[in-house]
């Protein structure tokens, strides 16, 4: 999901990492300075079809095939796969033919602004007031599922939302474990994770909330996680290279694109400040076996310019990374939201 914020609290001095916060320890703690390892074996990237929304889908598809990605991120929505529109199964089996035809994988992302409500961004969302809402989203979520299993898409992702107005943080976390039990009960039956996106703003904003989630739950086998590495550079205390290490266990999904400390908006790759061959170091370094999904949707209106420049500028710093270690300094600042804030 993408959005321009800039994230409160964060002075320019906290920018540069001379303040901390209670509430941002994330699981587990790692060496500050630690050795970027040789990758093992190449990564696998991905174009957002939310960054190619001008496209028909056949058109993103081929686009993506012949620019040389390994495959997509999916995101169901009334010009790509409407999930709500007849005939969802026919046309996920087309769908899953051209996929395969074109050699491309996927996962399938849920985070269509308008798809449920023409007149509310994200709504309704899993912590809306009207229990009937909140189960719209439900379903939605079901049906991702469902359409994942259909595509064999590694995972599906999805996020909290925003803690409606007047709505305590308690409260709120009972809405978010009690909507996402069914669709993890629908994801484990289908095998497919269920890979939950830490989103500056929302309810679970950080890794550290992510890990409350997990621990409320239960730790179930099929909840996983969304690591945006950009969301890491604007809020997390850790450095993104050392977010991916210390969130490897749980890894079930990788958006990637350049950001700037304390400022929640989506660049193209070398319009932030991240560095990115640590980076991509640790990521290869980590097991992960997914797809890594260049997620750039208010770029929108040039998404095969875009596209076309991602790939080669991450394959470029992937091979960066192999030719040599890179010690990853510290990031020093920290987490804009304690855990379970909503601001």
């Amino acid at each position: 999901m993408s959005r321009t914020t800039t994230i409160p609290g964060h002075t320019a001095e906290a920018q540069r990492g001379d303040g901390s916060l209670p509430g941002t320890s994330v699981e587990p703690a790692l060496d500050a300075r630690t050795p970027a390892v040789t990758p093992q074996t190449p990564l696998r990237f991905g174009y957002g079809t939310n960054g190619l929304a001008d496209l028909r889908l056949d058109d993103a598809l081929t686009l993506l095939a012949d620019l040389g990605y390994d495959g997509v991120g999916l995101t169901l929505d009334h010009m790509h796969l409407d999930p709500l529109a007849p005939d969802l199964g026919a046309r996920t089996a087309r769908l899953a033919q051209r996929l395969d035809a074109l050699g491309l994988d996927v996962t399938v992302e849920t985070g269509a602004r308008y798809v449920l409500d023409p007149r509310r961004k994200h709504g309704p969302s899993l912590l809306d007031p009207d229990p009937d809402d909140r189960a719209r989203r439900v379903d939605l979520l079901i049906r991702a599922v469902r359409v994942a299993t259909d595509l064999g898409a590694h995972a599906v992702h999805c996020f909290s939302g925003i803690t409606p107005p007047g709505t305590d943080p308690s409260t709120a976390w009972h809405r978010l474990t009690d909507a996402l039990t069914p669709v993890l009960d629908a994801a484990t039956t289908a095998g497919i994770p269920l890979a939950v996106e830490p989103e500056p703003g929302h309810l679970l904003a950080t890794l550290a909330d992510f890990h409350r989630l997990r621990r409320t739950l239960g730790d179930p086998e099929h909840l996983g996680l969304t690591l945006d590495i950009g969301h890491c550079q604007c809020l997390e205390p850790l450095s993104p290279a050392d977010c991916i290490r210390a969130a490897a266990p749980w890894l079930r999904h990788v958006q990637i694109e350049d950001m700037s400390r304390g400022v929640h908006e989506h660049l193209p790759f070398g319009d932030g400040e991240i560095d990115f061959p640590p980076v991509l170091a640790a990521l290869a370094a980590s097991g992960y076996q997914g797809l890594t999904v260049v997620e750039l949707p208010r770029h929108s209106h040039a998404g095969p310019h875009f596209a076309a420049h991602s790939l080669p500028f991450l394959r470029t710093a992937e091979a960066t990374a192999t030719r040599s270690p890179v010690l990853v300094p510290p990031h020093g600042d920290p987490s804009a939201t304690p855990e379970g804030s909503t601001s």
